[in-house]
């Protein structure tokens, strides 16, 4: 006699449904149903994913020098947390209040004077604060300041690790001689001292080298925009398809960030973050539904969410609040630099796909199907962590 499920093979609905499950369930998915290898294949994927998934902040503070008759002024601008994490008894909210910050700001002078230092022909300067004031809106901190000593002659040299125990932190310098920009510079925990000459300017190539190399870094410091690209290689392609994918999604962020950077077109980061993070969860859940059809809305996805990435791309260059003298080549140093790492993670993403492929393809769809897991997983939870920070 026939178990009640033998039965029910022959039977049409039984083979309507069989169909149904499928077409939506393709085979690189179906591996679900191998519950212990599977399951912890795709719960490490999600886990690892989830603990890059922390929002991507930018560490960054700035310190402006203007060189002039009267002598050399500073201004450095932090984020107040920076500050109190490296203050004792001093909490962020206290940094965010005029009349607190007053009262704390022999400690920052202390701080500052620790961790910055100018000197003229060899000479140190002493900082002197004029004037401390609280930037609430954005949760900074600016700090004017007068270098007494020797007047400069010839040269200046600046040493500065400012808040070097975060080891991703940058220090933007710019240097402003009779109020016209001649140096660019970036201290990092690899450059901790810049000298400048007085009468030379800064070349347009220095200028390039430095942004290509942040538009770098903030691809590979950004796991948002990772996901999102890898979410889009997981199905494979020819190598042509996947160039084809890419240029979309540069030309589409490509023209967001210059209007969004020029602050002709500029949504609110509490709206564009959100919608990055839904960006991922979409590729993700497309690549784990779909599998391999032959009918490829890739290209399409990355051009009109390579606009809301752009827009985010912008927000990082408001952060480093270039100089309008100088934003013509910063900004497209910086787009030249993200598509430099770009191209970095389809070169290493999409080579290991197709070697997967081609030594086995049932294992080589458990791994999309775990990945598209673990994409779909970082981006929910990006998501939540956003809206509701």
């Amino acid at each position: 006699m026939k178990r009640p499920r033998e039965r029910l093979k022959g039977s049409a609905s039984f083979n309507v449904r069989a169909t149904w499950r499928a077409r939506i369930f393709p085979r690189s998915v179906r591996f679900v149903r191998r519950p212990l290898r599977c399951i912890t294949l795709a719960g490490f994927a999600s886990m690892f994913l989830a603990c890059a998934a922390a929002g991507h902040d930018l560490p960054l503070c700035y310190v402006d020098l203007q060189i002039n008759r009267n002598g050399v002024q500073a201004t450095v601008e932090a984020s107040a947390r920076n500050f109190a994490r490296e203050l004792p008894n001093v909490t962020e909210e206290n940094l965010l209040d005029g009349s607190t910050l007053a009262r704390d700001s022999n400690k920052l002078l202390t701080l500052l004077t620790d961790h910055l230092l100018v000197t003229a022909d060899g000479e140190p300067l002493r900082l002197q604060l004029l004037a401390t004031e609280p930037l609430a809106a954005r949760r900074d901190v600016r700090l004017r300041l007068q270098l007494v000593g020797k007047q400069p002659a010839a040269a200046v040299q600046v040493s500065c690790d400012l808040f070097s125990s975060d080891g991703r932190h940058r220090t933007f310098l710019n240097i402003y001689q009779s109020e016209k920009l001649r140096y660019q510079g970036i201290f990092d925990k690899d450059t901790t001292r810049i000298d400048f000459t007085f009468g030379s300017h800064q070349g347009a190539f220095a200028i390039v080298r430095q942004f290509v190399w942040e538009g770098i870094h903030h691809i590979f410091i950004g796991p948002d925009h990772i996901l999102f690209i890898v979410g889009l290689l997981l199905l494979g392609g020819t190598l042509g398809q996947l160039l084809k994918i890419v240029t979309a999604f540069t030309i589409a962020h490509s023209v967001t960030l210059v209007l969004a950077t020029l602050n002709i077109l500029s949504p609110p980061p509490r709206v564009i973050e959100p919608a990055i993070a839904l960006s991922i969860i979409f590729v993700g859940a497309h690549a784990l539904i779909l599998g391999r059809e032959k009918r490829d809305w890739r290209l399409l996805f990355a051009f009109c969410f390579g606009f809301v990435h752009g827009f985010g791309f912008a927000n990082v260059l408001r952060e480093m609040e270039l100089p309008r003298a100088a934003l013509g080549w910063s900004l497209f140093s910086f787009n030249v630099g993200v598509e430099i790492g770009q191209a970095c993670i389809v070169l290493a993403v999409a080579p290991l796909l197709a070697v997967l492929y081609r030594r086995s393809a049932p294992l080589a769809g458990r791994v999309v199907a775990a990945s598209s897991f673990g994409v779909v997983f970082a981006g929910s939870f990006w998501f939540v962590q956003r809206l509701f920070p």
